[in-house]
């Protein structure tokens, strides 16, 4: 291949990562503002969260353009192929993490008006934290290359999973107690379940990342560390 060929080839594949970097601050301040507005029931800030989705979506939708013209053009072969894969699933994956903080954001603005619970919020504020630090691992992962890193990402999603038992064992009691915290607490069991599903998002970038480098996949089953407790709350 012709050196001049070589090196648009690589400027290429710099464009999809500085997106992809890109996209990965951007859904990680929308978790963290989403979490934020939760929190404090802040309507201005979850506003500002559903505003900042429709960005997210067109940078999704442009590195998977850039990657379909890379890979027309390059027809590129074997690890430099991988790497045009892994763009486009990992830009899908934050694309989801996106939709998922906009979905608590949105949850933030219905629940403002109810009576307010703040111990209700203690286990998903936890939740968050770990979803987030999960996201970030994973993102360095996938920016250095260390699939050992990645690895260690994917082996900790049992740990968001029993933690999202927690919360829904939690939440379900508080509704027991008193009839008046079901509305308030409903919305946080989506809320849980949304979190959750941001842990699945950066171990499926965990995933994703052992198979950049080293061309191999993880074990289809991941480990659980959840009891079946819950259905498919969306």
């Amino acid at each position: 291949m012709a050196e001049h060929i070589v090196r648009s080839f690589d400027n290429e594949l710099e464009v999809l990562g500085r997106s992809i970097a890109e996209m990965g601050g951007l859904a990680e301040k929308m978790l963290s503002d989403a979490m934020e507005a939760l929190s404090r029931l802040d309507t201005d800030l979850a506003q500002h969260v559903v505003a900042t989705d429709p960005r997210l979506d067109a940078l999704q939708r442009t590195i998977e353009e850039q990657a379909i013209l890379t890979i027309a053009r390059r027809q590129p072969m074997a690890v430099d192929l991988r790497e045009i894969v892994a763009a486009i699933r990992v830009s899908g994956d934050l694309e989801r993490v996106g939709d998922l903080a906009k979905n608590i954001a949105k949850r933030a603005m219905k629940i403002a008006g109810e009576v307010r619970m703040p111990r209700a919020l203690i286990g998903l504020r936890h939740m968050s934290d770990m979803a987030a630090l999960q996201l970030k691992d994973v993102l360095d992962a996938y920016a250095q290359r260390d699939e050992a890193r990645a690895r260690a990402v994917w082996l900790r999603d049992g740990d968001l999973d029993a933690l999202d038992d927690s919360v829904f064992r939690d939440l379900l009691t508080f509704m027991m107690e008193d009839p008046r915290n079901i509305s308030f607490c409903t919305h946080l069991l989506f809320c849980s379940k949304n979190i959750e599903r941001v842990g699945d998002h950066a171990t499926n970038i965990a995933e994703t990342v052992v198979y950049l480098v080293s061309g191999n996949t993880l074990p289809t089953e991941r480990p659980k560390g959840r009891g079946g407790l819950r259905g498919d709350l969306g």
